[in-house]
């Protein structure tokens, strides 16, 4: 996925590869902060209580936009209705919003979410591959509306 394939995509082409790689990114941020969690607070003892954790914990409320933008992608893709172009292309902006580190503005969770990148190989792979989806079309690629 490092190759420039993904330039030229259309937009729902685009979306139906970001969310896989979306998911996994999100799967990636969650394994490493409940890594971080567990260091301050001891272990975590089963899945439950880990989901109970990321649903309401403070400690995970950053995380929380990703996983909504996730379902949002999910219900886009899977309606029986085609999905409108500006609906696609909104969700596409909304990826770039989304991620904490294509903000101007310092926050707790560009600051973790960069912590993450730096500190784990495989998020900064994900990172990367992500905005590799998320890059504008050339100019003059014609993209089907659609």
């Amino acid at each position: 996925m490092t190759d420039s394939s993904f330039v030229s995509m259309p937009a729902y082409e685009k979306l139906k590869t970001l969310r896989p790689l979306m998911l996994r990114l999100h799967k990636a941020l969650l394994e490493a902060e409940q890594d971080s969690y567990e260091r301050v607070h001891g272990p975590i003892t089963s899945k439950m209580e880990l989901f109970q954790l990321v649903i309401s914990d403070e400690w995970f409320d950053w995380l929380r936009p990703i996983s909504q933008f996730i379902a949002r992608i999910d219900e886009s893709v899977a309606s029986k209705e085609p999905v409108s172009p500006n609906v696609i292309h909104g969700l596409l902006e909304e990826a770039h919003d989304i991620l904490p580190l294509q903000s101007d503005a310092v926050s707790e969770a560009a600051v973790r979410y960069q912590r993450a990148v730096d500190n784990y190989p495989k998020i900064a792979t994900l990172h990367a591959q992500v905005m590799e989806v998320l890059k504008p079309n050339l100019p003059g690629a014609s993209e089907p509306s659609g």
